[in-house]
Protein backbone atom coordinates (compact mmCIF):
# COMPACT_ATOMS: atom_id res chain seq x y z
CA UNK A 1 0.00 0.00 0.00
CA UNK A 2 2.83 2.42 0.82
CA UNK A 3 4.39 1.84 -2.63
CA UNK A 4 1.05 2.46 -4.33
CA UNK A 5 0.55 5.69 -2.39
CA UNK A 6 4.02 6.89 -3.40
CA UNK A 7 3.26 6.17 -7.06
CA UNK A 8 -0.10 7.91 -6.76
CA UNK A 9 1.52 10.99 -5.17
CA UNK A 10 4.02 11.35 -8.02
CA UNK A 11 1.27 10.68 -10.56
CA UNK A 12 -0.81 13.42 -8.94
CA UNK A 13 2.04 15.92 -9.43
CA UNK A 14 2.00 15.15 -13.16
CA UNK A 15 -1.73 15.82 -13.38
CA UNK A 16 -1.42 18.98 -11.29
CA UNK A 17 1.34 20.63 -13.34
CA UNK A 18 -0.34 19.74 -16.65
CA UNK A 19 -3.63 21.18 -15.35
CA UNK A 20 -1.82 24.31 -14.15
CA UNK A 21 -0.29 24.80 -17.61
CA UNK A 22 -3.71 24.46 -19.22
CA UNK A 23 -5.16 26.95 -16.71
CA UNK A 24 -2.43 29.44 -17.62
CA UNK A 25 -3.00 28.90 -21.33
CA UNK A 26 -6.76 29.50 -21.08
CA UNK A 27 -7.11 32.11 -18.33
CA UNK A 28 -3.63 33.24 -17.33
CA UNK A 29 -4.16 36.77 -18.68
CA UNK A 30 -7.27 37.30 -16.55
CA UNK A 31 -6.55 35.32 -13.40
CA UNK A 32 -2.76 35.28 -13.08
CA UNK A 33 -1.58 32.70 -10.57
CA UNK A 34 -5.15 31.77 -9.77
CA UNK A 35 -5.32 30.19 -13.23
CA UNK A 36 -2.39 27.95 -12.28
CA UNK A 37 -4.01 26.96 -8.98
CA UNK A 38 -7.46 26.29 -10.43
CA UNK A 39 -6.08 24.39 -13.39
CA UNK A 40 -4.06 22.17 -11.05
CA UNK A 41 -7.03 21.56 -8.74
CA UNK A 42 -9.45 20.71 -11.55
CA UNK A 43 -6.95 18.33 -13.15
CA UNK A 44 -6.54 16.45 -9.85
CA UNK A 45 -10.28 16.06 -9.17
CA UNK A 46 -10.75 12.74 -11.04
CA UNK A 47 -8.43 11.08 -8.51
CA UNK A 48 -10.75 12.13 -5.70
CA UNK A 49 -12.21 8.66 -6.17
CA UNK A 50 -9.31 7.39 -4.04
CA UNK A 51 -10.86 9.06 -1.01
CA UNK A 52 -13.58 6.41 -1.02
CA UNK A 53 -11.47 3.31 -1.66
CA UNK A 54 -10.48 2.86 2.04
CA UNK A 55 -14.17 2.19 2.74
CA UNK A 56 -14.48 -0.45 0.00
CA UNK A 57 -13.42 -4.05 -0.27
CA UNK A 58 -10.62 -4.91 -2.68
CA UNK A 59 -12.85 -5.91 -5.60
CA UNK A 60 -14.98 -2.76 -5.34
CA UNK A 61 -11.87 -0.58 -5.12
CA UNK A 62 -10.47 -2.18 -8.30
CA UNK A 63 -13.68 -1.35 -10.15
CA UNK A 64 -14.02 2.14 -8.68
CA UNK A 65 -10.51 3.58 -9.12
CA UNK A 66 -10.05 5.08 -12.59
CA UNK A 67 -13.67 4.17 -13.21
CA UNK A 68 -16.69 6.52 -13.28
CA UNK A 69 -14.78 9.65 -12.19
CA UNK A 70 -12.34 9.12 -15.08
CA UNK A 71 -15.01 8.99 -17.78
CA UNK A 72 -15.88 11.54 -20.44
CA UNK A 73 -19.37 11.60 -18.92
CA UNK A 74 -17.93 12.75 -15.58
CA UNK A 75 -15.91 15.44 -17.38
CA UNK A 76 -19.06 16.73 -19.06
CA UNK A 77 -21.11 16.70 -15.87
CA UNK A 78 -18.35 18.45 -13.92
CA UNK A 79 -18.10 21.17 -16.57
CA UNK A 80 -21.85 21.71 -16.52
CA UNK A 81 -22.05 21.76 -12.69
CA UNK A 82 -19.01 23.93 -11.95
CA UNK A 83 -19.20 26.45 -14.78
CA UNK A 84 -21.93 28.70 -13.26
CA UNK A 85 -20.21 28.79 -9.87
CA UNK A 86 -16.78 29.56 -11.36
CA UNK A 87 -18.24 32.25 -13.64
CA UNK A 88 -19.80 33.89 -10.59
CA UNK A 89 -16.51 33.60 -8.68
CA UNK A 90 -14.65 35.28 -11.56
CA UNK A 91 -17.32 37.85 -12.39
CA UNK A 92 -14.91 40.78 -11.96
CA UNK A 93 -12.55 39.20 -14.49
CA UNK A 94 -15.48 38.82 -16.97
CA UNK A 95 -15.11 35.06 -17.33
CA UNK A 96 -18.24 33.63 -18.98
CA UNK A 97 -19.92 30.35 -18.09
CA UNK A 98 -18.78 28.88 -21.39
CA UNK A 99 -15.15 29.81 -20.79
CA UNK A 100 -15.27 28.46 -17.24
CA UNK A 101 -16.88 25.26 -18.47
CA UNK A 102 -14.21 24.77 -21.13
CA UNK A 103 -11.51 25.21 -18.49
CA UNK A 104 -13.06 22.49 -16.33
CA UNK A 105 -13.44 20.20 -19.33
CA UNK A 106 -9.88 20.79 -20.61
CA UNK A 107 -8.24 20.27 -17.21
CA UNK A 108 -10.36 17.20 -16.42
CA UNK A 109 -9.75 15.65 -19.85
CA UNK A 110 -6.00 16.28 -19.59
CA UNK A 111 -6.06 13.90 -16.61
CA UNK A 112 -7.92 11.28 -18.64
CA UNK A 113 -5.56 11.65 -21.60
CA UNK A 114 -2.42 11.10 -19.52
CA UNK A 115 -3.98 8.07 -17.84
CA UNK A 116 -4.90 6.65 -21.25
CA UNK A 117 -1.26 7.00 -22.32
CA UNK A 118 -0.21 4.60 -19.55
CA UNK A 119 -0.60 0.82 -19.29
CA UNK A 120 -3.06 1.11 -16.37
CA UNK A 121 -5.59 2.87 -18.57
CA UNK A 122 -8.87 4.43 -17.54
CA UNK A 123 -12.58 3.81 -18.16
CA UNK A 124 -13.20 6.86 -20.37
CA UNK A 125 -16.27 5.27 -22.00
CA UNK A 126 -18.09 4.42 -18.75
CA UNK A 127 -21.04 3.65 -18.38
CA UNK A 128 -21.19 2.33 -21.95
CA UNK A 129 -18.05 0.28 -21.40
CA UNK A 130 -16.14 -0.39 -18.20
CA UNK A 131 -13.07 -1.66 -20.05
CA UNK A 132 -10.05 0.59 -19.38
CA UNK A 133 -8.54 2.36 -22.37
CA UNK A 134 -4.74 2.25 -22.23
CA UNK A 135 -2.31 2.87 -25.09
CA UNK A 136 0.88 1.90 -23.19
CA UNK A 137 2.98 4.79 -24.52
CA UNK A 138 4.26 6.00 -21.13
CA UNK A 139 5.11 4.36 -17.83
CA UNK A 140 2.72 5.25 -14.98
CA UNK A 141 5.36 7.68 -13.67
CA UNK A 142 7.70 9.38 -16.14
CA UNK A 143 9.87 12.15 -14.72
CA UNK A 144 11.03 13.28 -18.18
CA UNK A 145 7.43 14.13 -19.08
CA UNK A 146 6.65 15.80 -15.76
CA UNK A 147 9.85 17.78 -15.10
CA UNK A 148 9.57 20.41 -17.90
CA UNK A 149 6.01 21.20 -16.83
CA UNK A 150 6.97 21.35 -13.15
CA UNK A 151 9.87 23.73 -13.79
CA UNK A 152 7.88 26.09 -16.00
CA UNK A 153 4.83 26.14 -13.69
CA UNK A 154 6.95 26.96 -10.63
CA UNK A 155 8.84 29.61 -12.63
CA UNK A 156 5.59 31.19 -13.84
CA UNK A 157 4.30 31.41 -10.29
CA UNK A 158 7.03 33.98 -9.54
CA UNK A 159 6.21 36.13 -12.56
CA UNK A 160 3.25 38.10 -11.25
CA UNK A 161 3.36 41.52 -12.92
CA UNK A 162 1.61 42.48 -16.17
CA UNK A 163 4.98 43.31 -17.67
CA UNK A 164 6.04 39.69 -17.13
CA UNK A 165 2.91 38.25 -18.77
CA UNK A 166 4.59 37.67 -22.19
CA UNK A 167 7.39 35.75 -20.49
CA UNK A 168 4.80 33.61 -18.69
CA UNK A 169 3.17 32.76 -22.01
CA UNK A 170 6.50 31.82 -23.57
CA UNK A 171 7.45 29.64 -20.61
CA UNK A 172 4.09 27.92 -20.70
CA UNK A 173 4.43 27.27 -24.40
CA UNK A 174 7.87 25.74 -23.85
CA UNK A 175 6.66 23.51 -21.02
CA UNK A 176 3.62 22.25 -22.92
CA UNK A 177 5.64 21.90 -26.11
CA UNK A 178 8.41 19.82 -24.54
CA UNK A 179 5.90 17.55 -22.76
CA UNK A 180 3.87 17.08 -25.96
CA UNK A 181 7.02 16.38 -27.99
CA UNK A 182 8.14 13.77 -25.46
CA UNK A 183 4.72 12.10 -25.55
CA UNK A 184 4.86 11.97 -29.37
CA UNK A 185 8.40 10.59 -29.17
CA UNK A 186 7.11 7.86 -26.85
CA UNK A 187 4.53 6.91 -29.49
CA UNK A 188 7.31 6.65 -32.06
CA UNK A 189 9.53 4.62 -29.75
CA UNK A 190 6.71 2.14 -29.18
CA UNK A 191 6.37 1.54 -32.91
CA UNK A 192 10.15 1.06 -33.19
CA UNK A 193 10.18 -1.46 -30.34
CA UNK A 194 7.08 -3.26 -31.64
CA UNK A 195 8.70 -3.69 -35.05
CA UNK A 196 11.67 -5.38 -33.38
CA UNK A 197 9.42 -7.77 -31.44
CA UNK A 198 7.47 -8.45 -34.66
CA UNK A 199 10.67 -9.41 -36.47
CA UNK A 200 11.78 -11.77 -33.69
CA UNK A 201 8.43 -13.57 -33.46
CA UNK A 202 8.18 -13.86 -37.23
CA UNK A 203 11.67 -15.36 -37.40
CA UNK A 204 10.59 -17.98 -34.85
CA UNK A 205 7.30 -18.63 -36.72
CA UNK A 206 5.44 -18.03 -33.46
CA UNK A 207 1.65 -17.84 -33.49
CA UNK A 208 -0.12 -16.08 -30.65
CA UNK A 209 -3.52 -14.76 -29.59
CA UNK A 210 -2.53 -11.17 -28.75
CA UNK A 211 0.44 -9.08 -27.70
CA UNK A 212 1.18 -5.87 -25.85
CA UNK A 213 4.21 -3.63 -25.40
CA UNK A 214 4.87 -1.06 -22.68
CA UNK A 215 7.91 0.97 -21.55
CA UNK A 216 9.95 -0.02 -18.54
CA UNK A 217 10.11 2.37 -15.55
CA UNK A 218 11.21 5.98 -16.07
CA UNK A 219 12.16 5.71 -19.76
CA UNK A 220 10.90 5.11 -23.29
CA UNK A 221 14.03 3.34 -24.56
CA UNK A 222 13.68 -0.16 -23.07
CA UNK A 223 10.38 -1.88 -23.81
CA UNK A 224 8.71 -4.98 -22.42
CA UNK A 225 6.51 -7.22 -24.56
CA UNK A 226 3.96 -9.74 -23.27
CA UNK A 227 2.80 -12.37 -25.77
CA UNK A 228 -0.35 -14.41 -25.08
CA UNK A 229 0.36 -17.92 -26.37
CA UNK A 230 -2.88 -19.40 -25.03
CA UNK A 231 -1.48 -21.62 -22.29
CA UNK A 232 1.40 -19.30 -21.31
CA UNK A 233 2.70 -15.76 -21.57
CA UNK A 234 6.07 -14.96 -23.12
CA UNK A 235 7.78 -11.87 -21.67
CA UNK A 236 10.73 -10.26 -23.42
CA UNK A 237 12.72 -7.03 -23.42
CA UNK A 238 14.44 -5.06 -26.16
CA UNK A 239 15.77 -1.53 -26.58
CA UNK A 240 15.04 0.79 -29.48
CA UNK A 241 18.76 0.70 -30.33
CA UNK A 242 18.91 -3.02 -31.10
CA UNK A 243 18.86 -4.39 -34.64
CA UNK A 244 15.87 -6.45 -35.71
CA UNK A 245 18.27 -9.38 -36.08
CA UNK A 246 19.10 -9.24 -32.36
CA UNK A 247 17.19 -12.13 -30.73
CA UNK A 248 14.81 -11.47 -27.86
CA UNK A 249 15.23 -13.62 -24.75
CA UNK A 250 11.71 -14.70 -23.84
CA UNK A 251 10.70 -15.85 -20.36
CA UNK A 252 7.77 -18.29 -20.32
CA UNK A 253 5.13 -17.85 -17.59
CA UNK A 254 2.59 -20.75 -17.57
CA UNK A 255 -0.90 -19.36 -17.00
CA UNK A 256 -2.12 -22.01 -14.58
CA UNK A 257 -5.72 -21.42 -15.67
CA UNK A 258 -6.98 -24.59 -14.00
CA UNK A 259 -6.13 -23.08 -10.61
CA UNK A 260 -9.15 -20.79 -10.89
CA UNK A 261 -11.73 -23.47 -11.65
CA UNK A 262 -12.77 -23.97 -7.97
CA UNK A 263 -13.36 -20.23 -7.46
CA UNK A 264 -14.36 -19.04 -10.94
CA UNK A 265 -17.95 -18.23 -9.94
CA UNK A 266 -17.00 -15.86 -7.10
CA UNK A 267 -17.97 -12.23 -7.71
CA UNK A 268 -14.52 -11.05 -6.64
CA UNK A 269 -12.87 -13.35 -9.18
CA UNK A 270 -15.01 -12.01 -12.01
CA UNK A 271 -14.11 -8.44 -11.03
CA UNK A 272 -10.42 -9.30 -10.87
CA UNK A 273 -10.40 -11.03 -14.25
CA UNK A 274 -12.19 -8.06 -15.79
CA UNK A 275 -9.64 -5.67 -14.24
CA UNK A 276 -6.68 -7.65 -15.62
CA UNK A 277 -8.34 -7.92 -19.05
CA UNK A 278 -7.26 -11.55 -19.22
CA UNK A 279 -3.53 -10.80 -18.70
CA UNK A 280 -3.28 -12.94 -15.56
CA UNK A 281 -1.53 -16.04 -14.25
CA UNK A 282 -2.71 -18.12 -11.29
CA UNK A 283 -1.19 -20.51 -8.77
CA UNK A 284 -3.04 -22.53 -6.07
CA UNK A 285 -2.06 -22.44 -2.42
CA UNK A 286 -3.37 -23.89 0.83
CA UNK A 287 -5.91 -21.10 1.50
CA UNK A 288 -7.04 -20.35 -2.02
CA UNK A 289 -5.50 -19.01 -5.21
CA UNK A 290 -2.79 -16.46 -6.01
CA UNK A 291 -3.37 -14.32 -9.14
CA UNK A 292 -0.81 -12.00 -10.75
CA UNK A 293 -1.29 -9.30 -13.40
CA UNK A 294 1.21 -9.72 -16.26
CA UNK A 295 0.67 -6.28 -17.84
CA UNK A 296 2.91 -4.37 -15.46
CA UNK A 297 6.70 -4.54 -15.35
CA UNK A 298 7.80 -6.94 -12.62
CA UNK A 299 10.10 -5.99 -9.74
CA UNK A 300 13.41 -7.78 -10.24
CA UNK A 301 15.97 -8.82 -7.64
CA UNK A 302 19.35 -10.47 -8.04
CA UNK A 303 21.52 -12.45 -5.65
CA UNK A 304 18.90 -14.57 -3.84
CA UNK A 305 20.27 -17.53 -5.79
CA UNK A 306 23.41 -17.65 -7.90
CA UNK A 307 22.85 -16.88 -11.60
CA UNK A 308 19.12 -16.29 -11.00
CA UNK A 309 16.82 -13.29 -11.16
CA UNK A 310 13.62 -13.27 -9.09
CA UNK A 311 10.57 -11.56 -10.54
CA UNK A 312 7.78 -10.25 -8.31
CA UNK A 313 4.71 -9.13 -10.24
CA UNK A 314 3.81 -5.53 -9.45
CA UNK A 315 0.12 -6.35 -8.93
CA UNK A 316 -0.95 -9.65 -7.36
CA UNK A 317 -3.83 -10.82 -5.18
CA UNK A 318 -4.87 -13.74 -2.99
CA UNK A 319 -8.36 -15.16 -3.50
CA UNK A 320 -9.44 -16.52 -0.12
CA UNK A 321 -12.85 -18.27 -0.31
CA UNK A 322 -12.99 -19.11 3.41
CA UNK A 323 -11.82 -15.73 4.70
CA UNK A 324 -14.12 -13.58 6.80
CA UNK A 325 -15.06 -10.31 5.12
CA UNK A 326 -12.91 -9.50 2.10
CA UNK A 327 -12.24 -12.58 -0.05
CA UNK A 328 -9.78 -10.73 -2.29
CA UNK A 329 -6.61 -9.25 -0.82
CA UNK A 330 -3.75 -7.54 -2.57
CA UNK A 331 -0.34 -9.12 -2.03
CA UNK A 332 2.44 -6.78 -0.98
CA UNK A 333 5.68 -7.22 -2.89
CA UNK A 334 9.19 -6.05 -1.94
CA UNK A 335 10.48 -2.85 -3.51
CA UNK A 336 13.91 -4.39 -4.04
CA UNK A 337 17.10 -2.40 -4.36
CA UNK A 338 16.04 0.64 -6.39
CA UNK A 339 19.61 1.80 -6.99
CA UNK A 340 20.72 -1.59 -8.27
CA UNK A 341 17.62 -1.93 -10.46
CA UNK A 342 18.10 1.49 -12.07
CA UNK A 343 21.78 0.77 -12.69
CA UNK A 344 21.00 -2.56 -14.33
CA UNK A 345 18.17 -0.93 -16.28
CA UNK A 346 20.55 1.70 -17.63
CA UNK A 347 23.10 -0.95 -18.60
CA UNK A 348 20.40 -2.96 -20.38
CA UNK A 349 19.35 0.13 -22.34
CA UNK A 350 22.86 0.53 -23.75
CA UNK A 351 22.96 -3.13 -24.76
CA UNK A 352 24.54 -5.00 -21.85
CA UNK A 353 21.96 -7.74 -21.67
CA UNK A 354 23.78 -9.90 -19.10
CA UNK A 355 23.22 -7.25 -16.39
CA UNK A 356 19.44 -7.65 -16.75
CA UNK A 357 18.99 -11.25 -17.83
CA UNK A 358 19.63 -14.37 -15.73
CA UNK A 359 17.90 -17.66 -14.97
CA UNK A 360 14.35 -16.42 -14.25
CA UNK A 361 12.26 -17.37 -11.25
CA UNK A 362 8.71 -16.32 -10.37
CA UNK A 363 8.81 -15.18 -6.75
CA UNK A 364 6.22 -13.85 -4.33
CA UNK A 365 3.56 -16.53 -4.90
CA UNK A 366 1.78 -17.09 -1.60
CA UNK A 367 2.91 -20.26 0.16
CA UNK A 368 5.43 -21.22 -2.55
CA UNK A 369 9.16 -21.13 -3.12
CA UNK A 370 10.38 -19.27 -6.24
CA UNK A 371 9.36 -21.14 -9.39
CA UNK A 372 12.00 -21.62 -12.11
CA UNK A 373 10.72 -20.48 -15.50
CA UNK A 374 11.66 -21.70 -18.96
CA UNK A 375 13.25 -19.41 -21.53
CA UNK A 376 13.12 -19.21 -25.34
CA UNK A 377 16.25 -17.81 -26.96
Amino acid sequence: MAVLLQRWAVDLVTHAVLGAAIGEWMLGKRLGNRALAWGALLAMLPDADLLLTPFMNTAAALWWHRGPSHSLLAAGLASWALAPWLAKLWKKEKVSRMTAGWLVCAAWCSHLLIDCFTMYGTAVLWPFSGKPVGFNFLFIIDIVFTLPLLVTVVWMAFLRTKKQAPKRRRLNAWGLGIAAAYALLAVGMKFVASAGFDADLARRHVTYLRRMEAPTPLNILLWRSVVDKGDAFWVGYRTVFEWHSTPVRWTVYPKGSSSLIPVENMREVKTLLNFTDGWWIARPHALGVWVGDMRFCETRSWGNKKNAVDSHLAFAWDILPAAKGDHLRQVAHPQGNAGQTLKRLAMRIIGKRETWEANPRLAGVTGSLPEFLNIEE
